[in-house]
């Protein structure tokens, strides 16, 4: 199907189809101002409870960015909202051949920073803020800042027509926002016409190229398929409405379940696009409600396992969760006031929706449950599911990989999956820590997809994970900016979750180093007292043949917060203690590393803080140093970096002592 959709560009197949024939077609076929409702907006007085004076307050200041030309574009600082090309527009398809003609005119390089303020998500903000006031100003600069975009990109010319995807979250945000502000004096019948026009235009653009997400398989299916079961609702009458609503709800469904594991994990293997799914997932469901139906069983099932694992990686203090894989930014409902990295919103909509109850007890995460669930007051008074919190008494979690603390203080995450899709970060076993709230050994993130070298997705390799790396080499062999082949598999040996002795412990391993002979073994104990104690071996594989290395550079990799740090050796000369401190306490990490046969060179210790060296000798990467909490945003961390050079086995252990 991809070599189908190539070979649609190469001939000219879309640009003689997907053409203002097409949407002089689409337009004629919304005949008046008349739409379906899709929403059955919250209380007023149902959002005010949920916000409390201090959330009002908050709701109406975000609000007044967009007024003033700024939107807090991937959750990050505000940027302004940039809705006309700088450069000369052609058909879209021009576009897709050639990303550089038109990442040159972003802010930064990137197209994404032209496609983020045309998805519309600020109007969700806008649309809350004039639910709380009733303020006209924010419906008006809705409709201003649409008709701004249908001026300056006419149907299929342009870069926020090149991707599907981009259309389809576009024309769901102006769905939400005809209804949100239907009744203010800003909204008349041409103005709605006009929108409800283009939103067919918008949903014709879909079908042609479906074929290519298809092909992709991952969010960028659902995304489409939602939006064209979202145009098939709101536009009963359109001759085309039928088609669109029968595809979208086909596709969506048969995507979930190609797409969610009977674990409950996502393909994507990414934190940021699972939450992106459970919300298209949430959408949905509230669409075949509109319509007196429900999902299938199955989908249902699906996504209540979805929503508990990405339950048990969400920390219960803070509400972040682990940086896993690509990260672009997306947050697209934004219906709470909540920063963007704090799951809790969604994890709490998708568990009543999905599992019928909630995660958390009441609190200033459950605006979006209004939004998707309805009536909060019918709901359980407290959770009963499988939501956590490090000092409860409930079970281990069931997510594979999450391990808890006995002392419950601290838990942690391993990362080793078995790729059932396109691996997006070279990081099996990476280990995230946390601390009473605090992330203490973090996943550095994505920062950007389209940038000069070395900001190209730069934050995929294994060299920015908290792994060990070999010979200087990815665990997988990369190949552009966002493919790797050779997929390193990982499997869980042991998961000892209950207390043995006072500890809890996971042995995992992945056989990413297999070219060079090499299997990563990697041991997680959290000890009786808070402590946790990582071991890690490279063993020789069963493979190993007279050809591949005997001598190998091992380099054992952690990235910390930047604090306030001392580097001092430890005095047996066998290692490093390094000393941090953090917002909880100064923590300690005792670092040692052996080999059967230490060759050539010492153990030696590197800190790396922003891509410049701050301890130790030797080149490093720009790359070094980074943290990327969301999509274009970097802060300075600290990677910790031991190597030894030596035959195997080689070991290397990671002592935490915690505040």
């Amino acid at each position: 199907m991809f070599a189908l959709y190539r070979l649609g560009l190469w001939s000219g197949h879309f640009q003689r189809t997907v053409n203002s024939e097409l949407a002089n077609r689409l337009e004629q076929g919304v005949k008046d101002a008349s739409f379906q409702p899709l929403w059955r907006l919250p209380p007023r007085d149902a959002l005010k409870a949920v916000w409390g004076e201090e959330g009002q307050a908050d709701v109406l200041a975000i609000a007044e960015e967009i007024v003033s030309g700024q939107a807090r574009l991937f959750g990050g600082s505000a940027l302004p909202i940039a809705l006309k090309p700088t450069t000369p527009l052609a058909h879209w398809t021009a576009y897709e051949n050639a990303r550089p003609t038109n990442e040159a005119s972003s802010p930064r390089g990137d197209i994404k920073f032209i496609w983020e303020p045309a998805r519309f998500g600020w109007a969700f903000a806008l649309g809350r803020a004039y639910l709380l006031s009733e303020d006209e100003r924010y419906a008006q600069t809705f409709w201003q800042r649409a008709e701004e975009f249908l001026e300056a990109n006419p149907p299929y010319q342009g870069p926020n027509w090149a991707s599907a995807q981009e259309v389809g979250l576009r024309l769901m945000a102006w769905s939400f926002a005809l209804q949100v502000f239907l009744n203010s004096e800003h909204t008349h019948p041409e103005r709605i016409r006009r929108l409800l026009a283009s939103i067919a235009i918008h949903a014709g653009r879909i079908p042609p190229t479906l074929l290519y997400a298809r092909t992709k398989n991952n969010n960028h299916l659902l995304s489409e398929a939602a939006a064209l079961a979202t145009a098939g609702l709101l536009l009963p009458r359109h001759p085309d409405a039928s088609h669109w609503l029968r595809l979208g709800q086909q596709c969506f469904q048969r995507g979930l379940l190609e797409q969610i594991a009977m674990d409950g994990s996502y393909i994507q293997h990414s934190v940021n696009y699972h939450r992106l799914m459970l919300q298209l997932s949430l959408w949905m469901r509230h669409l075949y409600q509109m319509q007196g139906k429900t999902l299938e069983a199955t989908v249902q099932a699906r996504l209540a396992a979805a929503t508990r694992w990405l339950m048990m990686l969400v920390d219960p203090i803070s509400g972040g969760a682990p940086n896993l894989g690509p990260n672009d930014g997306a947050y697209i409902f934004p219906l709470t006031n909540l920063p963007f990295n704090d799951y809790r919103p969604v994890v709490q909509a998708a568990s009543l929706a999905f599992c019928g109850e909630p995660a958390y007890p009441a609190g200033s995460w459950d605006e979006m449950s209004l939004w998707f669930n309805g009536d909060l007051t019918r709901r359980s008074a407290s959770p009963s599911n499988s939501a956590w919190h490090p000092r409860s008494s409930k079970p281990a979690p069931t997510t594979p990989g999450v391990l808890r603390s006995p002392n419950g203080e601290s838990w942690a995450y391993l990362r080793a999956v078995r790729f059932n899709g396109r691996p997006g970060h070279a990081d099996q076993l990476h280990l995230d820590l946390w601390l009473r709230g605090e992330n203490i050994a973090i996943d550095a993130g994505t920062y950007l997809y389209n940038a000069p070298p070395p900001w190209d997705n730069a934050l995929a390799g294994s060299d920015v994970h908290n792994t060990v790396i070999v010979n200087g080499q990815h665990q997988m062999q990369r190949l552009g900016r966002f493919l790797f082949t050779g997929w390193a598999q990982a499997r869980i040996i042991a998961n000892e979750a209950a207390e043995t002795e006072g500890r809890r412990k996971l042995v995992a391993e992945h056989n990413g180093y297999r070219r060079l002979g090499v299997v990563h073994r990697r041991q997680v104990e959290a000890l009786p007292d808070g402590e946790w104690l990582i071991l890690d071996r490279l063993l020789p594989s069963r493979f190993l043949s007279a050809s591949q290395p005997r001598e190998y550079e091992a380099t054992l990799n952690w990235l910390l917060p930047d604090a306030l740090w001392q580097a001092v050796e430890l005095p047996d000369g066998e290692g490093y203690e390094i000393k941090l401190d953090t917002a909880r306490g100064q923590l300690k990490l005792r670092l040692r590393g052996e080999s059967a046969a230490s060759v050539a060179q010492p153990l030696m210790l590197q800190i790396a803080r922003a891509g410049q060296l701050i301890f130790g000798k030797g080149a490093v990467s720009p790359v070094w140093g980074w943290s990327s909490p969301t999509y274009g945003d970097r802060i300075p961390a600290l990677a910790v970096r031991l190597t030894l050079r030596g035959r195997l086995p080689v070991s290397f252990s990671s002592h935490w002592l915690l505040p």
